[in-house]
């Protein structure tokens, strides 16, 4: 149906990280800003402060790898000394590059079925 690629990234923050990790959430919002093909990219939390949700939404698998390469570079390391992950469901129609860039992470993939998107 699309070449867009999107997730959800469910983690918990783990106990002692609260401020490490509101840093870098905040440099990586204003780092992916500048990314022309993200769609969507929104953090959420729970009224626990420590489940979150990450939704983002690229416009095709070339802007993931972007996407992606500059997480690596710039942010990997310390967003995942802070957090857990618990969740990782992967929609659309990602190529095999990100499949592979996105494995470390053991997504669950659902596939276009119907519907649209505006």
């Amino acid at each position: 149906m699309s070449d867009r690629v999107a997730w959800v990234l469910e983690f918990k923050v783990q106990d002692g990280k609260d401020a490490e990790f509101v840093s870098v959430m905040r440099d990586m919002v204003a780092s992916t800003r500048n990314e022309p093909k993200c769609l969507n990219y929104e953090w959420t939390k729970r009224e626990d402060g420590k489940t979150y949700h990450i939704y983002e939404r690229y416009a095709d698998s070339s802007a993931v790898l972007t996407h992606m390469k500059g997480f690596g570079e710039n942010f990997a390391e310390r967003f995942l000394a802070t957090i857990t992950p618990t969740g990782f469901t992967v929609y659309g129609s990602p190529n095999s590059a990100v499949r592979e860039v996105l494995s470390a992470l053991n997504p669950t993939y659902m596939a276009d079925a119907a519907g649209f998107a505006r």
